[in-house]
């Protein structure tokens, strides 16, 4: 098999030895009558796509996850690649695929380094019908930051979505969603703080001296009560970022705001919302008290 490249004909793929049995079996995928390629030989996830697309019929377009991971959000290729394709009478069926059937408009489908790729929008809206929502959420802010959705192509994709499956999730999440969000993990924070009974944190708080001028920016905070919100992820454990890090954390203390700092470990709702509340409370935050119900006369 060594001498074979990733595409050949079965004449050669018969020369160097193997079978129709091989090629049923194996990691081959058959393009034409006469044209085989072998999928192990791919470069990266990417060239596998890219090898994979050009078994896939006309207007296909990969989506869901696949397309959420080329569109530069946190989530890993999928071990199956998910490719939407236009409604018909019988959807081709592979074992390495997982085929869905979507009536895609134009805008509906992007370039993503030669890939055909669902765009911001729609990738959002496949999502939402399998992911929960602070997972939704975290993705929704990687497309806006990353420049593959705003919220006015989310309202408009939305709105001629009809009834289709994942819609209510997908509408109830978009107006949380933030371009200033730096990771799915602020995101995260972010969302189970906004459902919960806490006030709406704000993202990218700046932090002001005595004299007005912005010293430091934190991931989350609230001005009000001087309380900022930062995670630390892997990155935080680089010498240079270490210190630059505790730099910035004086800087915060010394004008007097408090500093909460979550990691991996923290990352449930029970948790952040927890320790924030009980930060709150010290700074001087205290819940509205539910409106009683007017007696009747």
């Amino acid at each position: 098999m060594d001498p074979l490249p990733p595409t050949y004909t079965l004449a050669n793929a018969r020369a160097a030895g193997l079978t129709r049995a091989h090629l049923r079996t194996g990691p081959f995928v058959r393009i034409s009558h006469d044209l085989v390629v072998r999928l192990d030989d791919a470069i990266d996830p990417r060239e596998r796509l890219r090898v994979l697309a050009t078994a896939l019929p006309a207007g296909a377009a990969f989506s869901h996850g696949t397309a959420a991971h080329l569109l530069g959000a946190h989530l890993d290729l999928p071990a199956r690649p998910h490719v939407a394709l236009t409604p018909r009478r019988v959807l081709p069926q592979r074992s390495d695929l997982v085929v869905h059937a979507r009536s895609l408009e134009p805008a509906d489908v992007v370039e993503v380094d030669g890939l055909s790729a669902t765009s911001g929008p729609q990738t959002f809206l496949d999502l939402a019908a399998v992911l929960p929502p602070p997972e939704l959420v975290a993705v929704g802010d990687a497309l806006l930051r990353a420049g593959h959705a705003t919220p006015e192509s989310l309202r408009g994709r939305l709105a001629r979505a009809g009834r289709v499956r994942g819609v209510v999730r997908a509408r109830a999440c978009a107006p949380l969603l933030s371009a200033a969000a730096m990771s799915r993990p602020e995101s995260l924070v972010r969302f189970w703080l906004t459902d919960s009974h806490l006030p709406d944190p704000e993202v990218q708080v700046p932090v002001l001296d005595r004299h007005g001028r912005v010293v430091a920016h934190s991931d989350l905070g609230y001005r009000r009560w001087k309380l900022l919100l930062e995670y630390e992820g892997r990155q935080h454990a680089d010498a240079d970022r270490f210190g630059a890090d505790i730099d910035r954390y004086s800087l915060m203390a010394a004008d007097g705001y408090l500093l909460l700092r979550f990691a991996a470990r923290h990352l449930n709702a029970r948790t952040v919302v927890d320790r924030v509340e009980r930060a709150l409370l010290s700074r001087g935050w205290r819940p509205t008290p539910p409106i009683a119900p007017i007696e009747p006369a």
